[in-house]
């Protein structure tokens, strides 16, 4: 049974370009995968990040939505801890509002930063006591029918009952999307090592609820595509530069590819980021048809979504052709 595929944009700001050049890439990606048959188009939430455009997620997202036609826009995630539950419904009430049935609300619980930017963003908050599970149940509420006779609304927002996803990089995610019965989305793309047991713990103790009756798990993976595995791999060397930079503290905006890895990285530097890569799928179309196609036999994921840190636009919206061809045909 074929499972949906869809988009994780990180918003990547490139070597010799700006924001604004990341935004118009963004745009054409958005328009490229709707046409080849992706779900979703999500952005996630950073902060002081050099090589990461979207702060702003929601602005982002109704700029996607807006040069779009049917493909869902949506968070992956917000991280609800940075704002109150009623300012997000309010903001995704109002795409919600301008884009019927096109909007998605994924939610994560890290602040998307360091702590003291954290501690910028939240001021005050900062100290309070872990509130994010009630805070998903106010939002829930916020942006349901049932909240209409209360002092507080979100307006708009109240009615438009925007699906909300959990999103999680460890085990305690995987709880509270179970008991909450909410569609589950892990980060694989960066913390693959409690992906198997977090879905498992998911999948074991989800009780159903009034928007969803069985448990659904989406994988976010990383994917370079290429005619040749050779080309892939070159290609990932940005997407290993990367990761370098996060594994060093010496974050870069993302840098063209290079020909051979050992020239900058050493031993340990190049374990870390093969860790934090072990669910990546780089190569041509044959490799990756045969390692998509086990990854689904061993996850028994729902849907699939994939980012690509590919330097070359061009490139990189041909990776997620490929890609597009390899999910229809398995």
């Amino acid at each position: 049974m074929k499972i949906p595929y869809s988009v994780l944009d990180l918003a990547t700001v490139i070597q010799g370009k700006a924001p604004a050049d990341t935004f118009k890439n963004s745009v054409a990606l958005a328009q490229h995968v709707e046409k080849l048959g992706y779900t979703r188009y999500w952005f996630a939430e950073h902060h002081n990040m050099v090589s990461v455009a979207s702060s702003a997620t929601s602005v982002l997202i109704g700029h996607i939505a807006g040069n779009t036609e049917k493909i869902r826009v949506g968070s992956g995630g917000i991280m609800l801890p940075n704002h109150s539950p009623l300012i997000v419904a309010e903001q995704f009430g109002t795409l919600a509002t301008l884009y019927p049935n096109r909007i998605d609300l994924g939610l994560g619980r890290a602040p998307g930063t360091d702590q003291l930017t954290a501690m910028e963003i939240r001021g005050g908050r900062f100290s309070d006591p872990h509130s994010f599970p009630q805070d998903v149940l106010k939002l829930q509420k916020y942006l349901s029918n049932d909240n209409s006779q209360s002092k507080v609304r979100a307006i708009p927002g109240e009615g438009t009952e925007v699906p909300i996803w959990i999103l999680g990089s460890s085990t305690e995610s995987a709880h509270l999307a179970a008991s909450y019965g909410l569609p589950y989305a892990f980060a694989s793309h960066f913390a693959p090592a409690y992906f198997l047991e977090a879905i498992n713990i998911y999948r074991q103790n989800f009780r159903p609820s009034a928007t969803l009756k069985e448990p659904y798990v989406m994988s976010c993976v990383n994917v370079v595509a290429a005619d040749t595995d050779a080309e892939a791999e070159r290609l990932a060397t940005s997407l290993k530069q990367l990761f370098m930079g996060i594994v060093t503290g010496q974050r870069k905006l993302l840098q063209p590819p290079i020909n051979n890895m050992d020239e900058i990285w050493n031993d340990m530097e190049e374990a870390a980021v093969n860790q934090m890569l072990s669910v990546a799928f780089i190569g041509g179309s044959k490799k990756l048809t045969a390692q998509l196609q086990s990854f689904r036999d061993q996850t028994k994921i729902d849907e699939i979504m994939v980012t690509s840190h590919i330097y070359d636009h061009e490139a990189r919206l041909y990776s997620y052709q490929l890609f597009a061809d390899i999910m229809k045909s398995l």
